[in-house]
């Protein structure tokens, strides 16, 4: 088992992990989450003594990684999969981590075939794509067989087979005891591998929890509803009787609407209360990744702005939608593009008050021309 306790590190004025207490326990796949900047590798060097925490303290098996004996036969880790010296071949990479570690060489043999590089044993890793590289690192950490195993974006330039191979070792893993810790950016995969979450923002604790309870605790579930097209009118009804009876609406791109806080017969009721025939109405749950989302939206420090080249597209052309005619608003608040998640309650985001203000209003139009400062180039 992995317990850290008040783990905290700084580089000069930066607070990169503050505080931060968990636990990774044996037989449970646990994926390590949080944005770019977040601190899951500073985390991570610190559990594998690779960084010394500025205060508080981290242990395996109730042992810091330092004063472990032996410490490869017990804890394997994949940080980066390119820490591996370029000329030397797969087999004598992994060779050379064995003989180091009093560990048979026939297990490099064995750790090559579970990865499946074999074929290329002898091959100089130089010439690795990412995918062999990240399988390379895999085998590095599979090689003293250990019960404690940490992966950093462990499928990092597989193709999909690569990928739900990574995901079936992490689970076999885990049923056979041993305590995986495994960080990644990609929800969905995270979604089908691990059981428990830890997520992490700005260096501090957001969440712990199993993957069910942390998708029900952060976000809200919703009812999709759909009206015939052809029956003008019958959509903007139905959000108007829906919200006057206390739901919240939005509008999907394809015309469907999502609605909140009304169950799915009160919908019905409404609907056909109001005389407006309906073609869907089926409830929806949200992702992990809209969890996520909600949890951590206060907590990305590196957020992509507005592109400044949107005004250089070419306008609509004649028989294309808008063309000759000023946009409208839409009659219901569009939903969110990057998928549906409510704000977060109060108290729920620690990182709430940190949010930028919004967007002052436009000033009014000038009356008169206002003057400007002559440039260099105007001379």
């Amino acid at each position: 088992m992995i317990e850290a306790v008040g783990l905290t590190k700084r580089y000069g004025a930066k607070t990169a992990v503050y505080d931060l207490s968990f636990q990774v326990r044996p037989g449970v796949v646990t994926g390590f989450l949080g944005p770019n900047g977040s601190g899951k590798s500073t985390t991570m060097r610190m559990i594998l003594g690779l960084d010394q925490p500025t205060s508080g303290h981290v242990t395996i098996g109730g042992h810091p990684f330092r004063q472990l004996p032996n410490a490869p036969r017990q804890v394997g880790a994949l940080l980066d999969a390119k820490a591996v010296h370029g000329g030397r071949s797969a087999r004598n990479h992994l060779l050379s981590l064995a003989q180091l570690a009093g560990i048979p060489a026939r297990r490099v043999d064995e750790v090559l075939g579970v990865v499946g590089l074999q074929d290329v044993a002898k091959r100089r890793s130089k010439g690795f794509s990412l995918g062999m590289g990240q399988r390379l690192g895999i085998a590095a950490a599979l090689l003293g067989d250990p019960q404690v195993l940490l992966f950093d974006e462990p499928v990092n330039g597989l193709d999909p087979e690569g990928i739900l191979w990574v995901r079936n070792l992490m689970k076999k893993l885990a049923a056979e005891g041993r305590t995986v810790f495994v960080s990644s950016h990609l929800m969905s995969e995270m979604a089908l591998t691990a059981d428990h979450l830890i997520v992490i923002g700005r260096g501090q604790l957001l969440s712990d929890m199993p993957v069910k309870q942390f998708i029900s605790a952060n976000s809200a579930d919703f009812a999709r509803v759909r009206v015939p097209d052809a029956e003008a009118g019958q959509r903007e009804k139905l959000s108007a009787v829906l919200a006057e009876a206390g739901g919240q609406v939005l509008s999907e791109p394809d015309g469907a609407l999502r609605v909140t806080g009304l169950p799915l017969p009160r919908i019905s009721d409404l609907a056909h209360g109001a005389d407006v025939r309906l073609w869907e109405l089926s409830p929806h749950q949200a992702s992990l990744e809209e969890a996520y989302m909600r949890l951590t939206q206060g907590a990305v420090d590196y957020r992509s702005s507005d592109d400044k080249l949107a005004h250089l597209q070419a306008p609509p052309q004649p028989g294309q939608p808008g063309y000759g005619l000023p946009p409208q608003p839409p009659a219901v608040p569009a939903a969110p593009q990057q998928g549906w998640y409510a704000p977060p309650p109060p108290g729920q985001n620690p990182y709430a008050a940190e949010q930028p203000p919004a967007a002052p209003a436009a000033p009014a139009a000038p009356t008169a021309p206002q003057p400007r400062d002559t440039t260099e180039d105007d001379r």
